[in-house]
């Protein structure tokens, strides 16, 4: 009697456990599938989200239904509710007349169909290019009938699978060449950043429905059910369901208002969707100078569109990032060498770049536009002969300018940096510039006493990048992401935080530093000139360092009575002062890393002040290396031929007699080297080290008082140069 009580009660709990029992006479039971998105999943919150899950909400709010929905999957959902341990099924299900003999069936909500797909790179426009091919279905689905019965017709194998993920696996991996499932499952997928492609017109198969077990205790739940979709479908709640799983993104567009700067958008992410991240923190790489998508405040601090934009998302879809600002083409040889996963840094989508790059939706719409001063008579394109007009190179300003010069009669000049070309424009070297329109709206607002006088030209779209083939979860993020804060109204508020005329106006007037006189910009940036400072002296210092003993060795070998020292000397010597600088750090920095990773697959990025320390140092050893040996040579080589002859050996010769005198030649030298590594701290910049020069670089970008900071910067060079230079001498002095 007991083991029967027992085996009764294990029984009971098993079918609570699986299925979910009634919390109560009154709860209703609604069992769905496990895995069928956008009908019904689990999101990265571990909580169950979907179409189906959004249409019982609502019924059961309508209805006052108080609904208990369990995940068993279709299979076991269609038994429980057959048994009776379960009350209602809502899980995609197709209404067929077999079907109809065991349920009852509610008004369909959703009109389907199957589609055959393959992997992007597979293109097949007809079922005929299935002959011989082996395509995937999972067991049991209209899909699976569907190719049962025209296999032979085409003259493919089916294949079935219990789940999609084992269908779609086996796609990603080439054990089927093509699967067929139905439509908006595959567009779904294909949404969330699935490599597959639609080809064929899908197979239109029947409907979705709610269902009960026929001639049951619950057909009355259908009569509700379909009450409550009328309304939904009268009152628009049922199109706002189907829009937020299926994206609509031109109806939603065509609802916004025209001053709303997300209507230029075309999204494929899904708002309510998360990816999961699969690293703890994400290294996103931006411009160190770009206002206004990235750039530092008054603070130090670096804020802007793109800084605004990618916390949003992050914290909308729940993983951390790391931001860095070593400059733009710093940016994206970051993310091609893998020392960054991402570059955010107001980069145009081109075909050239998508060879390199995966890019997310766009999330902003470049202009360009020309500029002129103020009470200019340029007014239109044509004013434009003999003159001289201005933009960066590289640029898709640059691009017009150069396809247009000739249309049009004007000179072009290119600069490397915004602030050097607007100086030119500002003292009249050249008569008009062209650059990004937010870029230049917001140095109009900064006080440039510039107008455009002229319309701005669509030059394409912005957008995240990360390296191709690489972290796809981050583009996924930042496409659902970038659709929720769109939705939610904070992408709106960010693009008019920075590019809203009257906003800026009214926040020019309030605390907003005076950076207009060397006092105000000292007194304003004094904390991030200090930082760059230090950068600076603790990588002269550190690198000079080093490069003293790899001069002092390489020097020695030079003067090495044997010859192959004297060639690998010689060699070093060569090729290090061979190569400049700036090439030494970027292959250092870049080169290498990209280097290893094509070797091994593994990553291995190098942090940037220890590739300048390494170039700074290889490149101050080699001409170390050259001071000792002239040095050494330079002592009276009788001096070492007296010393031998007396029987001294060679080391104590070089180390007692030789190398005391050439010391006193070396000093001043060595001194004349530090002060040109200190100064050669401007040039390791490139590859994203934001030392002093670049300091004033990044406060320039955000304030435009190019003379005044350069002035500063000089100054602060050389009082550091020359009091460094006097304790050098008061040095030399001390060991002559």
């Amino acid at each position: 009697m007991k083991k029967k009580l027992l085996t009764l009660f294990l029984s009971v709990m098993s079918a609570l456990f699986v299925f979910g029992a009634k919390a109560s006479a009154s709860t209703i039971s609604v069992v769905s599938d496990t895995a069928y998105a956008p009908f019904e999943f689990k999101d990265s919150d571990q909580t169950y989200k979907g179409i189906d899950v959004d249409i019982i909400n609502e019924v059961a709010k309508r209805k006052n239904w108080d609904v208990n929905q369990t995940y068993p999957g279709f299979d076991a959902a269609v038994n429980a509710v057959q048994s009776g341990q379960a009350d209602a099924l809502m899980a995609g299900t197709t209404v067929t007349d077999a079907r109809k003999k065991v349920f009852t069936f509610s008004d369909t909500y959703y009109d389907t169909s199957i589609v055959i797909y393959t992997r992007s790179n597979d293109k097949v426009s007809d079922y005929k290019q299935l002959k011989g091919k082996t395509v995937g279905v999972k067991n049991g689905t209209a899909a699976q009938t569907w190719l049962d019965k025209n296999a032979s017709k085409y003259g493919f194998t089916v294949k079935t699978f219990d789940t999609s993920d084992l269908m779609n696996n086996s796609l990603d991996s080439g054990s089927v060449y093509a699967a067929m499932d139905d439509t908006p499952v595959v567009q779904y997928a294909i949404g969330q950043g699935k490599d597959y492609a639609i080809n064929i017109k899908p197979e239109s198969i029947g409907s979705f429905a709610f269902a009960v077990k026929k001639g049951g205790k619950h057909e009355s739940l259908i009569k509700d059910f379909n009450e409550a979709l009328k309304e939904m479908k009268e009152d628009g709640t049922y199109d706002e369901i189907m829009t937020k799983w299926l994206g609509d993104s031109a109806k939603a567009s065509s609802k916004s208002s025209s001053s709303k700067p997300s209507e230029a958008l075309n999204l494929t992410g899904d708002a309510n969707a998360k990816a999961t991240p699969t690293k703890e923190t994400y290294t996103i790489s931006m411009d160190s100078s770009f206002a206004p998508f990235e750039y530092q405040n008054g603070s130090g601090k670096y804020v802007g569109i793109d800084v605004d934009i990618i916390n949003a998302i992050a914290k909308n879809q729940g993983f951390n990032v790391k931001l860095t600002n070593p400059g733009f083409d710093a940016s994206l040889n970051a993310v091609q060498s893998s020392q960054a996963d991402a570059v955010l840094a107001g980069m145009t989508i081109t075909d050239a770049r998508k060879q390199i790059f995966d890019f997310s939706d766009p999330y902003y719409t470049s202009n360009i536009r020309l500029a002129v001063k103020k009470g200019s008579n340029i007014k239109k394109y044509e004013d434009l002969k003999g003159k001289t007009v201005g933009a960066k190179n590289g640029t898709s300003s640059y691009s017009w300018l150069e396809e247009n010069a000739d249309k049009y009669g004007f000179t072009l000049r290119a600069y490397d940096e915004a602030s050097t070309m607007y100086d030119s424009l500002n003292s009249g070297s050249i008569d008009s510039l062209m650059d990004d329109e937010a870029v230049l709206l917001y140095a109009i607002q900064q006080g440039r006493n510039f107008e455009t006088p002229i319309k701005g030209i669509s030059t394409g779209k912005v957008g995240f990048a990360v390296k191709k083939g690489a972290n796809p979860e981050l583009i996924e993020m930042f496409n659902n992401g970038l659709a929720a804060i769109v939705k939610d109204g904070t992408y709106d508020k960010i693009i008019n935080k920075y590019l809203d005329n009257n906003k800026s106006k009214e926040k020019s007037s309030t605390n907003v530093p005076d950076e207009t006189t060397i006092v105000g910009l000292i007194k304003n940036n004094y904390k991030q000139l200090l930082q760059g400072l230090g950068i600076t002296l603790g990588l002269t210092l550190l690198s000079f360092a080093i490069a003293m003993i790899i001069g002092i060795i390489f020097g020695m070998m030079a003067v090495a009575p044997n010859k192959t020292l004297r060639v690998i000397s010689q060699i070093f010597v060569d090729v290090v002062r061979g190569i400049p600088l700036m090439i030494v750090a970027a292959f250092i920095y870049w080169g290498i890393p990209n280097l290893i990773e094509n070797i091994t697959g593994h990553q291995s990025p190098i942090n940037n002040f220890v590739a300048a320390t390494i170039a700074l140092s290889l490149n101050g050893g080699a001409y170390i290396a050259e001071i000792v040996r002239g040095g050494i040579e330079a002592v009276p080589i009788g001096q070492m031929e007296a010393s031998r002859s007396l029987g001294v050996p060679y080391n104590t010769t070089m180390r007692k007699v030789i190398l005391p005198q050439a010391v006193r030649l070396m000093l001043p030298n060595f001194i004349n080297q530090f002060v040109i590594s200190l100064k050669d701290t401007t040039i390791v910049s490139a590859i994203g080290l934001v030392e002093l020069f670049q300091t004033g670089k990044i406060i320039i970008a955000r304030n435009y008082q190019s003379f005044r900071m350069y002035a500063i910067l000089a100054i602060i060079y050389l009082v550091i140069i020359t009091c460094l230079t006097k304790l050098a001498k008061r040095l030399e002095k001390r060991l002559k």
